[in-house]
């Protein structure tokens, strides 16, 4: 299993959180004929749009991710490069930009994989300020904020148009959280994570809405590749 491969189990079972996810991976899909997942991870959240296997496309670089995936019956690659360039229409990846160190590099790849007019939509950890040593543990080298995350974007391409902080109350368990850091993180407790799945999350979301541009533990950008590229 890889570092943070039990978080992802563990996080499998927080269903207000993943709904979430889903809603807004639908939501900036505008009725995509085929998908990237990119840094899939164990498929989570591969079926969102309810496309047919052959239409979904996972990028995942761990070897026993990749055959979970691939018993799924989705289309497996190790790097995204491995795509035809200009050939999707939509790519989401959730809580994944973060790990990879070069990530300038891999938007790079993510706007060459895009076909003009294609839209993009990532989703990562917010403000350096709530990194933990649970961040180091699963391999992040940084969060992001809006500013830092459209700069990072729109110097790959991409156009930007819409950007968001999500999970306003996150941003303050996240800094309880730190508080009582230390430098050997404990796993995911599961017991509470569906507490706050269940019954902080759902007021959390609605919070988001007003704070959007202030604060919360995610960030989200909205993009497109310019038709002309």
């Amino acid at each position: 299993m890889p570092h943070g491969g039990e978080n992802l189990e563990v996080m499998a079972n927080a269903h207000n959180y993943n709904r979430h996810l889903r809603d807004l991976v639908r939501r900036y899909s505008f009725g995509a004929h085929s998908v990237v997942d990119f840094g899939a991870g164990i498929g989570t959240f591969s079926t969102c749009l309810e496309l047919p296997p052959e239409n979904i496309h996972c990028v995942e670089t761990e070897p026993l991710s990749r055959h979970e995936i691939l018993n799924k019956g989705f289309n497996v690659y190790a790097d995204v490069t491995e795509l035809p360039a200009g050939s999707m229409p939509y790519i989401f990846s959730l809580n994944v930009l973060e790990h990879i160190e070069n990530d300038a590099a891999a938007l790079q790849d993510l706007h060459r994989t895009l076909e003009p007019g294609g839209c993009l939509f990532i989703y990562v950890p917010a403000f350096q300020i709530l990194y933990t040593s649970m961040d180091a543990h699963v391999g992040h080298y940084r969060r992001y904020r809006i500013t830092s995350l459209v700069d990072c974007v729109t110097q790959a391409g991409f156009v930007v148009e819409e950007s968001a902080y999500t999970d306003a109350l996150g941003f303050f368990a996240t800094l309880v959280f730190k508080f009582f850091d230390k430098p050997e993180p404990a796993p995911l407790n599961p017991r509470l994570v569906e507490i706050y799945d269940r019954f902080v999350f759902p007021i959390s979301r609605l919070l988001s809405i007003p704070l959007a541009k202030i604060l919360g533990k995610n960030v989200f950008v909205v993009a497109r590749k310019p038709l002309d590229s």
